[in-house]
């Protein structure tokens, strides 16, 4: 069994899911690029891979970065080619973060398939559902995080994590309004996506502590690990880092170290797929760490999330990106959730559909690499 076709499809989003600040002056059309590997015997492994800012750039890596070091591989060798990609990118390659995670999904995709067996339980399974927390947006308003907050409780979502967006005195303002509005009994995170100073950190960490936040999240850039030691040595709550931190597990580990985290993150786009996220989560889990498994901006791959989370005991929640009509795209459906859990799929593989209409009305390019020929449409 080896891979002999590699295809992805350029796919415009024409949406922006960030504010112009966080735009940074530039245009940010978040596309996706489709991914499909094909082997000799004809099983297909599918993923998606984030393509904010530039749909060229991601296309361009996998067609000539990716393609060369997958085909011809069995997808059997994961290990061996999660290494590989890593001797590439060391040597001069320099690919984006999202690069290598969405081909790692591809390849466990087909070998799930191929034992006939869903993802969690080809990984090894520990349960069939999480709670979910819905996560926000960027707003300007505290109003539309607390109508959100509320919106998504009375659909049986009763756990939810605002994204503030700054200056520290309108985040801890955002704080407040939101947990006047929802009461006691419904469960609050806050992740700024921040560039606190360690002082501004403090005091907003103080303050989710008195209005009993589960956890604060990256206040700092991931690689401030003396800011994120001293804050986690300071607070009690609970701090959320290394969702951007680069090496995959290497990475994280120095945080883990440093004690500079309480709680890791890890998701199979931007920590080497499946591979690299179960080595982060089995190291945490060695650490007495959680692993929260962050969202990937994309339904579909938030259903590989899904599967990993439901194959490690240390995670605890599911983050539900929202609104949801942004994120589904290019996935049929939604996501498997009732009464504020969501449910791992039960069919081989995935388990989950893209909409190749839609993929075809919206495409930029379609690009197609063999062991022989290169050819697009």
């Amino acid at each position: 069994m080896k891979v002999t076709k590699f295809e992805t499809w350029w796919v415009r989003r024409d949406q922006c899911l960030f504010d112009e600040k966080r735009q940074g002056g530039s245009a940010m059309p978040w596309d996706v690029v489709v991914l499909k590997l094909t082997c000799d015997d004809g099983t297909e492994g599918i993923a998606t891979a984030m393509a904010a800012r530039s749909g060229q750039v991601t296309e361009g890596y996998l067609q000539e970065t990716a393609a060369p070091l997958v085909l011809g591989r069995d997808p059997h060798d994961r290990e061996a080619i999660f290494y590989d990609f890593w001797n590439l990118d060391r040597h001069e390659a320099f690919y984006p973060v999202f690069l290598p995670g969405p081909v790692d999904v591809a390849l466990w995709d087909i070998c799930a398939k191929k034992a006939g067996l869903p993802l969690y339980k080809y990984i090894g399974g520990y349960r069939e559902s999480l709670p979910v927390y819905a996560s926000s947006l960027f707003y300007d308003d505290p109003k539309v995080y607390i109508d959100e907050a509320l919106h998504y409780r009375s659909m049986g979502i009763n756990c939810y994590k605002v994204h503030p967006s700054g200056p520290v005195e309108k985040d801890m303002e955002i704080h407040r309004k939101l947990r006047e509005a929802v009461g006691d009994d419904m469960g609050l995170m806050s992740d700024p996506v921040g560039e606190y100073t360690l002082d501004e950190a403090i005091r907003v960490g103080r303050q989710l502590e008195k209005l009993n936040y589960i956890w604060f999240e990256e206040p700092f850039r991931d690689f401030e690990l003396y800011k994120y030691q001293k804050l986690c040595q300071t607070l009690d709550i609970p701090i959320a880092a290394t969702e951007t931190t680069r090496g995959a597990h290497w990475g994280v580990a120095q945080s883990i170290a440093q004690n500079a985290a309480d709680i890791v993150r890890a998701d199979v786009s931007w920590k080497c797929g499946i591979t690299g996220t179960l080595k982060i989560a089995h190291m945490a889990d060695a650490f007495g760490l959680n692993c929260e498994i962050h969202t990937t901006t994309m339904n579909y791959m938030d259903l590989v999330n899904l599967h990993v989370s439901c194959a490690i005991r240390n995670c605890k929640y599911f983050e539900y990106f929202v609104p949801e009509d942004s994120f589904r795209f290019p996935m049929k459906g939604d996501l498997p959730i009732k009464d504020g859990r969501i449910y791992v799929p039960k069919e081989p593989g995935i388990g989950a559909e893209l909409d190749w209409d839609l993929i075809k009305d919206n495409c930029v390019a379609h690009k197609v690499k063999t062991l022989d020929q290169d050819f697009i449409e």
